[in-house]
């Protein structure tokens, strides 16, 4: 059973998800709250070795090759194998867990291969249901969205170097601009429907700084634990 706080960090890719869960860990561990981060698609473990493939093109050459539900369940088996057997001796006796991606995830970048609004709102009830009730993953009491549009995302991503394998050549959502931007558009609608804590990381059309940004971050999560 869940003894603390699930907060997490979403976004489409190079939204700064990574940055400011570690800006937020920080920023918790300074409060002398005990803090643990997670990380998913979970590399360094065998239980993303589905999602491995799928990524790289195993399964199709574009995110769209593979229906939204097949997709889903690589991504869910990595979440339920990690937090079961590699993560769950940390989650024990800890106040606070940061989550970089969750199910969430699979609510922004699998929905928005679903045109369909009503095939859409079917398959987010899904999500839900499979992973919160069925795999019984521990629901967030705090979802931070990054919004970051599009054309500044993947500016920030030029540099980037692939996740999997650390090379150069993008991964099948990073390297179709269409999918991140059907992606993106998902993930403003959905962060809306769910309420979840909307965080606008571009301001006057330039980004802001990590610091502003996690500052904002960081009285967010200090009002949910009031």
């Amino acid at each position: 059973m869940k003894n603390y706080k699930l907060v997490v960090i979403e976004g489409v890719d190079s939204s700064g998800k990574e940055t400011q869960s570690n800006k937020l860990l920080k920023n918790i561990k300074s409060m002398n709250m005990s803090v643990e981060k997670i990380v998913f698609p979970n590399y360094d473990s065998d239980t993303s070795s589905l999602v491995k493939m799928y990524l790289g093109g195993d399964f199709g050459a574009r995110a769209d090759d593979v229906n939204p539900y097949t997709a889903s369940a690589f991504f869910a088996v990595d979440r339920v194998g990690s937090i079961r057997s590699v993560w769950r001796e940390r989650l024990q006796n800890t106040d606070v867990v940061i989550a970089d991606r969750y199910v969430t995830s699979n609510m922004i970048h699998q929905a928005s291969k679903i045109s369909n609004q009503a095939d859409k709102d079917q398959f987010l009830d899904w999500v839900y249901d499979f992973e919160y009730e069925k795999l019984e993953l521990p629901k967030p009491d705090l979802i931070i969205f990054l919004d970051m549009p599009v054309k500044y995302a993947m500016e920030l991503m030029k540099n980037r170097l692939n996740k999997i394998n650390s090379s150069e050549v993008k991964d099948i959502h990073e390297s179709d601009e269409g999918y991140l931007q059907k992606s993106y558009d998902n993930a403003v609608s959905v962060a809306q429907k769910y309420g979840w804590h909307r965080v606008s990381c571009v301001k006057d059309g330039t980004i802001r700084t990590i610091d502003d940004i996690s500052e904002e971050i960081f009285n967010v999560f200090k009002e949910c634990i009031k």
